[in-house]
């Protein structure tokens, strides 16, 4: 019995459970890191530190949200590494502004002339107040509205309790609506003067 075979089983076994979660970790590292080339490496350098521990792989019942798991860490030790770096704030680190093409990106349904001109308002003012969001408030409401993943699911992956999870979304959608609000709201016509 030749030692190729063996590798070549152990090459399928890991290829077959990676890739049907292939182009969901790279849409979590896409929604973290904001930029196709860091989170093509993002996904590569899991892989990689992954493929010596294929039994490890094996013996997990939940895979995706493992995955998941072990994709934020090393984003994070990534953004730490780079911090230790130089003195940079974290938002200099992960580039805001290419974090709101995700919008861009969505495909359109038909939709009529007056949805269409709102769209166009709405549209640039919600990519500047998800611009706005730390990336942890991003990457949060990013999972759980667009992504539409489970509170329970991100808790899991981010490794904080379901009730930060819960806390943590409306605080950031109450957010998100006031800075809506103050930019949609007209100018406040001026006031009579009263005597």
């Amino acid at each position: 019995m030749s030692i190729l075979p063996f590798k070549t089983s152990k090459k399928r076994r890991f290829e077959a459970l990676i890739q049907p979660h292939l182009n969901g970790l790279y849409r979590f590292a896409y929604r973290l890191s904001g930029q196709q080339q860091d989170a093509e490496d993002l996904v590569q350098d899991v892989v990689c530190k992954l493929y010596p521990k294929l039994e490890e792989l094996e013996s997990v019942e939940q895979l995706r949200p493992w995955l998941n798991r072990v994709l934020y860490r090393h984003f994070i030790d990534q953004v730490r590494r780079k911090g230790r770096q130089g003195d940079r704030p974290l938002s200099e680190l992960v580039e805001s502004d290419s974090q709101a093409d995700w919008l861009d990106s969505l495909e359109a349904e038909e939709a009529g002339p007056s949805l269409l001109l709102e769209q166009s308002r709405l549209g640039p003012l919600l990519d500047a107040a998800m611009a706005s969001l730390d990336p942890d408030q991003r990457t949060l409401i990013l999972l759980h509205d667009v992504d539409g993943w489970r509170q329970e699911d991100i808790a899991e992956i981010l490794d904080i309790p379901l009730g930060t999870v819960k806390s943590r979304l409306h605080r950031i959608r109450a957010s998100l609506r006031k800075k809506l609000q103050r930019q949609l709201e007209p100018e406040s016509a001026p006031r009579r003067v009263e005597e």
